[in-house]
C-alpha cells in the first residue's frame, strides 16, 4: 500500500512527538525507577485528544482514523512505552468496544468521559486460570432482578489501579462455555469491587498492572454490553484492534533502540575510530532498520484495513507477531552495541529491552497470534 500521510495525520504525528519530548521525556526514567503512574501526563493526553482518538466527536472523541492513532502511539512509545500502553488500552480495548457495541445510554454515560480523557478505562479479561484460554472464565455474573452479582478475581489488568471504569468479562452461564460469557461495565467505587495486588514488573513499570476482586458486586443489568453470551465475541473483536495498538508500541520501542544505537555508534570510539565504521556494527544497524520497516508495513496495513472496514484480524495478529519480535531483537542489539554501557540504566537501552518483552505476551501471546493467523489461512 502507498502511505502518503495526510496533513491531519502529519499534524497528529508532530503533536504527539512534541508532547512526548516535552512532557514525558524529562520524567520517564524517574517514573520507571519509582514505578510511578504518569497522572499529569495522562490528563494532558486526554486534553490533546489522544485518549479517544477513533471515537466520534459527538461522544467526546477526536474522530480520527486508525493510522493517525498508530502514528501518535509510535511517537509516544519511542519516549515512554508505559504511557503508550496506558493510551492504547483506553483507546483500543475500552473506548472502541463501547463505541462499537454499547447502547446510546452507555455511550453517553461512560464513553464521553473516557474518550475525552476525563476518566480512564481498563479491560478485565485475564484470570489466574484464564489467560490465553480466555473462554475459561471463573468470574461469574449471576442475574438478580435488575442487577448482576459478580464474583471472582481478575489479574494482570493494565490501568487497573487508576481506572474509573472497567469492562469486566464474566461467565453468566458456565454450562454454555464460550457462549455463556458476557461483558459488564463496572464503575470504581462499586461496593464489592476492589483492587488487590499491584504487580512489580520487569518493564513498562510506570503503568500499573493489578489484580481485581469482585465479592457480591452488584452491577445494574443496563451495564451489560450486548446480549448475554456476547462476551467472548466482544473480547476477541476488541483484542483485534488492541493488537494494532501493541504493534505500534513494539514498533516504537524498536525505533527508539535503533535511534539510540545509531547515535551511540557515531560517538563511541574504538580502535581509533567511531564504532559506526566497523562492519559488525553496520550490519547490526542494517538488520534492525530492515526489520523495522517490515514491521511498520504490517502495522500500517492492519490499520488501513480497519479504517476501510475490511477484515483485519489476521493482519493485526501478523503485525503484533512480527513487530513484538522485532522490538525484542532490536533492543537486544542496542544493548550489545552499547557494550557495558548498555547494561547501565543511564543509557536507556536497558529500559527498552525490559519494556520490549511484554509486547510478545499481552493482548495475546505470540503463540496465540500464530493460532489466529493459521486459522485465517486454513479457513480462507
Amino acid at each position: 500500500m502507498d502511505y502518503q500521510f495526510s496533513e491531519t495525520q502529519l499534524m497528529i504525528q508532530q503533536t504527539a512527538r512534541q508532547f512526548a519530548q516535552e512532557e514525558l521525556a524529562p520524567s520517564v526514567d524517574e517514573r520507571d525507577e519509582k514505578e510511578e503512574f504518569p497522572q499529569e501526563a495522562v490528563k494532558k493526553m486526554g486534553e490533546l485528544g489522544f485518549m479517544g482518538m477513533m471515537v466520534p466527536e459527538r461522544y467526546g472523541g477526536a474522530g480520527l482514523d486508525t493510522i493517525s492513532y498508530v502514528l501518535a502511539l509510535e511517537e509516544i512509545g519511542k519516549v515512554d512505552a508505559s504511557a503508550c500502553v496506558i493510551m492504547s488500552v483506553n483507546n483500543s480495548l475500552v473506548c472502541w468496544g463501547l463505541d462499537a457495541y454499547g447502547t446510546e445510554g452507555q455511550k453517553q454515560g461512560y464513553l464521553v468521559d473516557l474518550a475525552s480523557g476525563k476518566k480512564l478505562g481498563a479491560f478485565a479479561l485475564s484470570e489466574p486460570e484464564a489467560g490465553s484460554d480466555a473462554t475459561n472464565q471463573r468470574t461469574t455474573a449471576r442475574r438478580d432482578g435488575e442487577f448482576y452479582v459478580l464474583n471472582g478475581t481478575k489479574n494482570f489488568i493494565t490501568n487497573g489501579a487508576n481506572a474509573d471504569i472497567v469492562l469486566v468479562i464474566a461467565a453468566t452461564d458456565r454450562s454454555k462455555g464460550a457462549k455463556g460469557v458476557s461483558t459488564f461495565i463496572v464503575e470504581k467505587g462499586t461496593p464489592g469491587f476492589s483492587v488487590a495486588k499491584k504487580e512489580r514488573k520487569l518493564g513498562i513499570r510506570s503503568s500499573d498492572t493489578v489484580s481485581m476482586v469482585f465479592e457480591d458486586c452488584r452491577v445494574p443489568a443496563m451495564n451489560r454490553i450486548g446480549e448475554e453470551g456476547f462476551g467472548i465475541r466482544f473480547a476477541l473483536k476488541t483484542l483485534d484492534g488492541g493488537r494494532i495498538g501493541i504493534a505500534a508500541q513494539a514498533l516504537a520501542i524498536a525505533e527508539a533502540s535503533l535511534e539510540a544505537s545509531i547515535k551511540y555508534s557515531q560517538e563511541r570510539k574504538a580502535f581509533d575510530q567511531p564504532i559506526a565504521n566497523l562492519q559488525a556494527i553496520q550490519f547490526k544497524l542494517a538488520e534492525m532498520a530492515t526489520n523495522i520497516e517490515a514491521a511498520r508495513g504490517l502495522t500500517l496495513n492492519a490499520a488501513a484495513l480497519k479504517d476501510q472496514n475490511k477484515p483485519f484480524g489476521a493482519m493485526a495478529a501478523m503485525a503484533k507477531l512480527l513487530t513484538s519480535r522485532v522490538a525484542v531483537q532490536c533492543a537486544l542489539e542496542a544493548v550489545q552495541i552499547h557494550g557495558g554501557y548498555g547494561y547501565i540504566r543511564e543509557y536507556k537501552v536497558e529500559r527498552f529491552l525490559r519494556d520490549s518483552k511484554i509486547t510478545e505476551i499481552y493482548e495475546g501471546t505470540s503463540e496465540i497470534q500464530r493460532i489466529v493467523i493459521s486459522r485465517a489461512l486454513l479457513q480462507s
